[in-house]
């Protein structure tokens, strides 16, 4: 008896081995495109027309950081008779209106206690400027948090990917606090190979992109479309991304816009962050799954970024907290002698712990790849990039509770406190050896 379940603990750890590689294996081929497409220098033309464009920022309780990234726009290589900044502030207590009224922004108050977060603030600033700015006739939106700072040819970099058709358009994300410590540094690493090893292959197969929260341009007619912003799960930016690849849209990537935003430096606050994010995996898997898998069956032109999406929102968490589940039931059965333990607990613990080895080691290699790629990209000193690259596989790996947690658990939107008070000037010279 115990031979046999030896013999399924261990068919059962490769079966799901293999099921996981093969449903991620384009993801391997997409750094290998990426190697390529990087090498390139691509061709635009420069003579490009001028959008006017209306920057949105949904700030709540942002006084420390509100006033840098209206400066980082405001000093932007590009008209500024085309650019206005309208800012929303969300339910704030404190000075955001005040001082972001006094930077230059078009500023209006929202309070409202019962529809709280981005996505319904980013709603009432779209439905102002339809009624009260129409005569300025917007071709796009760029969609900012608070705590971002710009490249100064961020808003020229997206007008040209935005001139090559592209009605939704995410950008290039880096960390002005990267080297704070490992949890900073875990977001920062995964934020840079999520630009340019998974959304710079997407952009170079013609396939999809995802935009990643902030930084990010919406063509004026895709709101007017949709009525507004009518996102509200809790990843209001993931539920945009899978509605518009539902109905066919192509979402680019500006490698060349350069954004740059505040994460997280403590566990509890990235507990919280991070518990918030599985929990709207999971509601936009439950509310676009049966769409998804639609498009992947049926959506010709759509097809592989229907499949790709459906990768990213749902199923790797879930296998590899299947895995875990099925293994611990066998070693708790053994240690409480359900079943004998003198074979299964030696059988389970090795798979556990390989396993463990695989995931650490493969994420690894990615934040060892992203780090050597994106060095001269990464503002910080040379020793805290080699740091933590070591510590990458472990801010990735504490994704595996909280993703359990999050199954069970009841989740609500809550504001993380930005502190870094930044000018691009002092992100850009925090280069040290």
């Amino acid at each position: 008896m115990n031979s046999q379940i030896s013999s399924f603990i261990e068919n059962f750890n490769l079966f799901m081995f293999i099921l996981f590689a093969f449903m991620y294996l384009y993801q391997i081929i997409y750094m290998f495109i990426a190697f390529k497409e990087k090498r390139k220098q691509r061709q635009v033309n420069h003579n490009q027309h001028k959008n006017r464009f209306a920057v949105l920022i949904a700030a709540r309780n942002e006084e420390v950081v509100i006033g840098q990234l209206i400066k980082s726009i405001k000093k932007q290589n590009y008209p500024k008779e085309l650019v206005d900044i309208f800012v929303v502030a969300d339910n704030c207590t404190d000075k955001t209106a005040m001082i972001a009224e006094r930077e230059g922004a078009i500023v209006r108050e929202r309070f409202n206690k019962e529809q709280v977060g981005k996505g319904y603030a980013l709603d009432f600033m779209i439905k102002f400027i339809e009624n009260e700015y129409a005569h300025k006739q917007y071709d796009g939106y760029l969609v900012l948090d608070a705590d971002n700072l710009l490249d100064k040819n961020y808003i020229a970099e997206m007008n040209k990917t935005f001139n090559e058709g592209y009605r939704v358009i995410t950008s290039y994300r880096n960390s002005k606090n990267f080297d704070h410590n490992w949890i900073s540094a875990g977001y920062g690493l995964w934020f840079l190979h999520e630009a340019e090893y998974l959304n710079l292959p997407r952009m170079t197969l013609k396939n999809s992109c995802a935009i990643s929260g902030t930084g990010f341009l919406v063509k004026a007619e895709i709101f007017k479309e949709n009525g507004g912003w009518i996102h509200h799960l809790l990843t209001e930016d993931i539920e945009f991304s899978v509605s518009q690849i539902i109905k066919g849209e192509k979402i680019g990537y500006c490698r060349n816009a350069v954004l740059y935003d505040e994460q997280p430096v403590t566990f509890k606050q990235s507990w919280h962050q991070r518990l918030r994010w599985a929990k709207g995996f999971y509601q936009v898997f439950s509310n676009y799954g049966k769409s998804l898998i639609s498009g992947v069956l049926f959506n010709k032109g759509n097809r592989f970024s229907c499949y790709d999406m459906a990768m990213t929102v749902m199923p790797a968490m879930l296998i590899t907290c299947f895995s875990i589940a099925v293994n611990s039931s066998f070693y708790l059965a053994g240690i409480f002698g359900i079943i004998d333990g003198k074979e299964i607990i030696p059988v389970t613990t090795f798979a556990i712990l390989k396993s463990f080895c695989w995931y650490f080691g493969i994420l690894f290699i990615l934040g060892l790849i992203t780090t050597i790629t994106e060095w001269k990209r990464i503002h910080s000193s040379n020793w805290k990039k080699i740091l933590y690259t070591f510590t990458f596989p472990l801010f990735m790996v504490t994704y595996i509770p909280i993703a359990i947690v999050a199954l069970f658990k009841k989740v609500e939107w809550k504001p993380i406190a930005h502190t870094v008070a930044k000018s691009i000037d002092d992100v850009l010279d925090n280069v040290k050896n």
